[in-house]
């Protein structure tokens, strides 16, 4: 196990501007599981990859312990690297591939054979020693990619989006088989995904990249409850978090929020800091889960379409011109073309600057 900082990297290719990564600092702790999330072209594959030694820096560092590595070929770096299409040899058997890197090595037999049964055996893979990547399964090809990494015993791990070739089912198995492997190693590992629910259930900390920028790290938790900016609150929750606009007013109880034509009390926690903005406009972030279904409502809507989800009822109205959703008990939720009285739980809204995006 070891630190992992990145100092002041960047990457610019000629000619485009995807993927440029500019003055992004990071330090990952020793035994971390750190994962990189955004949409595409935020720049996530090319950090990882230039910590793999796969993308050549056009500034900073890259520290792994006490080692600068930007400069050192990947097999110098002490890393392995799991990817996103497995990357096994057709021809070998499980046992080669997992072991093709010992060997090049000129590591004893012995202890390959040593190393590959322990690898196996924790990911439930022994009996698939002897075959070939065309009889297996996806989930068990990305089994093998995994033991190949670990047969390695490096200090960081770096997973490609090695889950994306999977089925839904098996993407929830696999997050799970990595989780757990991540508890009984206790590898740093560095993960880049663009799935924001692999990010809230598989990392210790999340990093949120937007135009090859940190918009915001923290625990998923944190991230959840508290957005730093709109790009992060609509990026990270599924559904996505429904954003209103309205204005900050004075009310006879206090400061307060106009949506529409409803004027609903400011949060107190943030009454302070909205009194200075009396007049100004702001848009209020509200998760689905926090339309509360109430008898003397804030809001009354006409459902436009109810998803019934099991334990849940999505259901979609539009607010003030906003398309917008709602998860509620699936007894206290409308149908489609009735009325839905809502309440907000405004204890746990958000609200943003409109200019700027970010979280007042």
């Amino acid at each position: 196990m070891a630190d992992v900082s990145l100092k002041h990297v960047g990457k610019t290719y000629e000619n485009a501007s995807a993927n440029t990564i500019e003055d992004l600092s990071l330090d990952i702790r020793s035994g971390e599981f750190v994962v990189l999330v955004g949409p595409s072209g935020c720049g996530k594959s090319t950090t990882l990859r230039m910590i793999a030694g796969l993308e050549e820096l056009s500034d900073g560092q890259i520290w792994i312990g006490d080692r600068r590595v930007d400069e050192l070929e990947p097999r110098e770096r002490d890393i392995a690297m799991v990817f996103q299409n497995y990357a096994l040899y057709p021809h070998m058997t499980v046992a080669q591939n997992m072991s093709f890197g010992l060997r090049l090595a000129g590591m004893e037999k012995v202890e390959i054979r040593r190393r590959v049964e322990a690898a196996a055996e924790v990911l439930d893979i022994g009996v698939l020693l002897d075959r070939r990547p065309r009889q297996l399964s996806g989930g068990q090809r990305q089994r093998v990619a995994m033991g190949r990494a670990m047969v390695r015993d490096p200090a960081v791990f770096l997973f490609d989006e090695p889950l994306s070739n999977l089925d839904a089912k098996l993407r929830g198995q696999m997050r799970a088989e990595i989780r757990r492997l991540h508890k009984r190693l206790k590898a740093t590992t560095i993960y880049v995904t663009h799935d924001q629910v692999e990010a809230m259930t598989l990392a210790d900390r999340v990093v949120v990249l937007h135009r090859g920028k940190i918009e915001q790290q923290g625990t998923p938790q944190e991230l959840y409850e508290r957005p730093a900016t709109r790009f992060v609150a609509g990026f990270i929750g599924s559904p996505t978090m429904n954003f209103l606009p309205a204005e900050v007013v004075m009310s006879d109880d206090g400061v307060a929020l106009k949506l529409d034509e409803a004027i609903l009390p400011a949060p107190a926690a943030k009454a302070e800091g909205l009194a200075k903005r009396l007049g100004q406009p702001v848009e209020i972030g509200v998760r689905p889960e926090h339309f509360v279904v109430d008898a003397a409502p804030a809001l009354t809507v006409t459902v436009d379409m109810a998803e019934l989800l099991g334990p849940t009822t999505l259901v979609h109205f539009t607010f003030a011109g906003v398309a917008c959703s709602a998860m509620l008990p699936p007894e206290h939720a409308s149908g489609e073309g009735e009325q839905q009285k809502l309440r907000i739980a405004f204890d746990r809204i958000s609200i943003f600057d409109p200019a700027t995006g970010r979280a007042l």
